[in-house]
């Protein structure tokens, strides 16, 4: 009986020192919560574009901190990149033209890449979205510099040689484009085309013809839905430039029977139906978004419409 009045009390003490134990925690944190809502509340404004500087460790820092679970970590960054950008997008809203990123000031896109690629050297997907997206807000040295660290660390991804030759290309550097495909051509597995491009480059480095290949193998490439998009974008400014070319022509062919520019669209929609351009009711041909072209210089030239989502550039 002794024994078991002892193992009774102290059972007692035991729940005792747990109700007092879970009593000071959920204290403290009431208490904790408390101060940062006082802090919260007296704290003076704050500069938005020096707090987000301050919101991400290097990679360095992150691989030390992340206790062996890189991968996992790595994963966490990607989310945050994504949603970096996804948030900077949804706060545009209709403002936003996917032809024009560098309204969104995506300064730490760069650093959040870095870092999951530090901590995850083989994540493909972000070395993909860096090599599109850094480069649309005229971050090309940054570009350049995660690529090379993606090559360094996978030298077998000719992917990776792709996606550097589409940087040195878009910035005119023909010469270390075609290297980049001839390099990475020679990896196993590589397809036929890497070798192609590589000729290409060096001899009509700048062409429509080039551009559309590079664009149309991103899009066929990318697993990314804002890369895909930007790459059809690119491909409509491409069909758009090409019949704006053919437009000027039947205007220039138009002005030399009549004498005078066209008046309307309507004075050479014949023309333009048996040349297969699709016209909208007023005899206007459509852009590849189904926008209007409009006469410029009086009727001699074409242009796009105030609004299409065509790029000018």
């Amino acid at each position: 009986m002794k024994t078991k009045s002892v193992k009774t009390e102290t059972d007692g003490r035991a729940r005792r020192k747990t109700v007092a134990l879970l009593m000071i925690i959920v204290l403290g944190l009431s208490c904790a919560a408390a101060v940062s809502r006082l802090i919260e509340a007296r704290r003076p404004p704050i500069d938005v574009a020096q707090e987000e500087e301050n919101l991400y460790v290097s990679g360095a820092t992150a691989k030390r901190m992340s206790l062996g679970f890189d991968g996992l970590v790595a994963d966490w960054y990607w989310m945050r990149s994504l949603q970096y950008v996804g948030r900077k997008v949804i706060a545009r809203g209709d403002d936003l033209q996917f032809e024009d990123l560098k309204q969104l000031d995506l300064r730490l896109l760069a650093p959040l890449l870095d870092t999951t690629t530090t901590l995850d050297p083989q994540f493909m997907a972000a070395y993909d979205y860096g090599a599109a997206l850094l480069p649309a807000i005229e971050q090309n040295d940054a570009a350049i510099a995660l690529l090379k660290k993606g090559i360094a660390a996978n030298p077998s991804e000719w992917r990776l040689y792709h996606l550097l030759a589409y940087i040195h290309w878009q910035r005119g550097e023909y010469v270390a484009a075609g290297e980049l495909y001839h390099k990475g051509a020679q990896i196993n597995g590589a397809p036929p085309w890497m070798e192609a491009m590589s000729a290409k480059m060096a001899a009509e480095g700048g062409s429509r013809s080039v551009a559309r290949q590079m664009y149309q193998q991103m899009y066929e490439q990318s697993d990314d839905e804002q890369v895909k998009h930007m790459a059809k974008v690119r491909l409509m400014q491409l069909d758009s430039l090409d019949e704006r070319d053919r437009l000027r022509r039947v205007l220039q062919e138009f002005n030399s029977r009549s004498g005078r520019c066209a008046s309307s669209w309507r004075e050479v929609a014949p023309v333009l139906r048996a040349l297969h351009f699709r016209l909208n009711e007023t005899g206007a041909p459509l852009d590849p978004t189904d926008a209007p072209y409009v006469l410029t210089a009086r009727g001699c030239d074409v242009g796009l419409v105030v609004g299409s989502h065509i790029p000018e550039n």
